[in-house]
Order: structure tokens, then sequence, then C-alpha cells
């Protein structure tokens, strides 16, 4: 595989002048590639969404390699206008884009004041973090936590069908000889009963990882201890799928003929028993979407997905002057801002971290004034 050293040497990184920026009404934007020392290979920005938004005014700066993981050259971006620069340049933009939270040190190379969108990660929950976001009073916002205007939370609802579907790629490939399974297809042949697909919970990843396996071919049962959550479950995936409520011997039962078994988010808690993992199939594939994020495997997919949601959310911004025209007037943005102008506003976050955070409401009002 290249390295992002490799895609740092054509084109050159330029030099950014004040005087190409228009600071006013146009958004000057930073595109910063992931951590070599992740596993992460997902960005926010496709070349041709970046093309969208050059084309309409705005400037993005990206750091030379950024794209190496969704299989786009520096060239690629470069010729829909895009500057390739360093990272410290990128750093500077009055908005950075980073898929996930940038670290402390990074943090700090940013424009006071500038803004930072981002994925929701565990990594915020560290006060070395967020002190870095307070010091430089950076506004930080989690795309994944905002709601569209009917009250969608787009960006998480993009990551999470992609993990229900890829998902299911998963399974296919762990249940074949090559990926070290029994050597089968999760759909069955004449003859041949398919595969049987368990999974619990609820969401969009849920029911992404119910109607691919439906449409692979296997049987699948979803399972929840809430009825009115699996009624909307069989409406969304319609009557080729089993919904069951969570009873003993229908998870006994359920649990020793699975061959693939999917963990998600149940209306209310619910742990696997012990003593029924001993029951299961000695090669039955098990996947947690609270702990794996299948997604990483197809980031190109996510990139355009995403990226066809924020040249919607940065035409938005142009309508209402600036991100902070945009913050001010819209409730579903406001509920991803973790930090806003030096203060923590993120409430949940600041529980976790024993520290104080204020209602970013009540800011926005005071600053309107």
């Amino acid at each position: 595989m290249a390295m992002k050293e490799d895609f740092a040497q054509t084109p050159e990184t330029q030099l950014l002048e004040e005087n190409d920026i228009d600071h006013g009404r146009y958004a000057y934007i930073g595109l910063v590639g992931n951590y070599d020392d992740t596993d992460e290979t997902r960005v926010l920005l496709t070349p041709e969404a970046c093309g969208m938004l050059t084309s309409g005014g705005h400037v993005i700066a990206m750091e030379a390699g950024a794209g190496i993981d969704v299989s786009f050259s520096d060239e690629s971006y470069a010729e829909y206008g895009v500057k390739i620069v360093t990272r410290d340049q990128a750093l500077k933009a009055d908005l950075v884009l980073s898929y996930t939270p940038l670290r402390a040190a990074d943090i700090r190379k940013m424009r006071p004041g500038a803004v930072l969108l981002c994925m929701m990660d565990t990594e915020l929950i560290n006060p070395g973090i967020i002190n870095a976001l307070l010091e430089q009073k950076v506004t930080m916002g989690c795309l994944d936590n905002m709601y569209s205007h009917n009250d969608e939370p787009v960006f998480a609802n993009i990551i999470d069908e992609i993990d229900g579907r890829a998902a299911v790629m998963y399974a296919q490939e762990n249940l074949s000889y090559l990926g070290g399974g029994k050597g089968v297809l999760l759909a069955g042949v004449a003859g041949i009963s398919p595969c049987e697909v368990l999974i619990f919970g609820e969401g969009v990843d849920v029911e992404a990882a119910a109607t691919a396996s439906l449409a692979a071919g296997a049987r699948v049962t979803v399972l929840n201890n809430d009825i009115s959550a699996l009624q909307r479950t069989q409406i969304a995936c319609g009557p080729g799928i089993t919904t069951l409520a969570i009873h003993p011997r229908v998870l006994s039962n359920r649990v020793r003929s699975a061959d693939v078994i999917f963990f998600g988010t149940t209306t209310r808690p619910f742990e696997m028993p012990r003593s029924l993992m001993a029951t299961m199939k000695p090669n039955v594939f098990i996947l947690d979407f609270k702990e794996s994020h299948p997604a990483v495997s197809v980031p190109r997919t996510v990139a355009m997905a995403i990226s066809n949601v924020l040249v919607n959310f940065f035409a938005e911004i142009m309508l209402k002057g600036n991100f902070e025209g945009m913050l001010t007037t819209s409730e579903g943005v406001q509920a991803g801002i973790v930090t806003y102008r030096g203060c923590l506003v993120d409430k949940l976050l600041g529980s976790y971290m024993g520290m104080p955070a204020v209602d970013i409401s009540v800011m926005l009002a005071g600053s309107s004034n």
C-alpha cells in the first residue's frame, strides 16, 4: 500500500496567501487526514464534493495525502481546485474537517476561535483534548450528533446504515473457507437451508444488517425486548424477516442454531447469558456494533455518502452568512456542539469527566444581544 509520504510529493504543497481568502463571505476549510497510528480510514469529502464547494467560492486547503485511505490522490483533489498543503497549514483554516477528533497538539495549532467539525469518538473523553479546545476557544461540533430540519440524525444514520451493510460483508467473508470459516454461503441453494442470522436490537444499523442479510439469501431473525420497536423493524425490513421478543426459550433455541450473530442496541439493556455462550456453534460469526465499525472497510462509500450531506450543509452556511449564523438559527446543529468559544457545552461529556458545562442556547442568546 502506498504511504502518505508518496502522495505528498505531487503536486507539491502550496502556500496559501491571505489575499486568496474571503473570510467574510466564503468558508476557508481545512481538510486533514487520519492519524497514521490508528485504524481509521474514513474522510469527509471526495474530490467531486470539494469541486462543488470551490466552485461556489469556498477555499479548501487539504493536507497532502489525506485522501490515500479512500484511494484518491492529491492530484484528483487539486483538479477540483483544492490547495494541497501541509497538515499545519490545513489546521490554520477557519473551519477544519477531520473524521475523528483532533489530538491536543493539533488543536493548539488551530486558529483561536476557529471551528472544528468531526465525528464523535471516545477519544473525546479526555480532559487534555477538551482543555486544548477551551484554551484555543475552538467551537467543536460532532456531525453525527447533529439533526436535520426533519429531526433526523442524518450523519449518524449514514454511518449506521453502512456499518449494518458492511457487517454482512464481514460475516460472509468469515464464513467462507478463505476467511477461515466453514466454507459456506449465507444463502442456501437447492436442497440446502440458508444460514441463520440473529440480530439483537433496533435502529438503522440493525435494519440495514437485516435487509442486507435477507438480500444475501439468509434466514433473518431480529430480537428485542420492546414490542413496539419490533413492529417498527418489521415495517422497515418487510415480511421476509422474523421478529421475536427476547424470551428465555426463544433465546436458547435461536442462539443455538445461529450462524451469524449481530449485537445492536436493544430498547432496554440486555446482556447475553454466559450459559448460552457455550451453546453457540463453534464457527459462529459474532459482531457487536457498539465495539466494531465495519464502515472503516469501505471508506470511499462513506466519503461519498457524507459528502452529499456536507455540500448541502455548506450551502446552508452560505445562506446564513457564516457558521455562526447557521449555529444560531439551527437547534439541530446546536445539538452536536461540544465546545463553544472557550466553554464546554456538552453536558453529558461534562458529567463523564466531572467538568462544568453551560447551556449553549443561553450563550447564543447572550451573544445575539
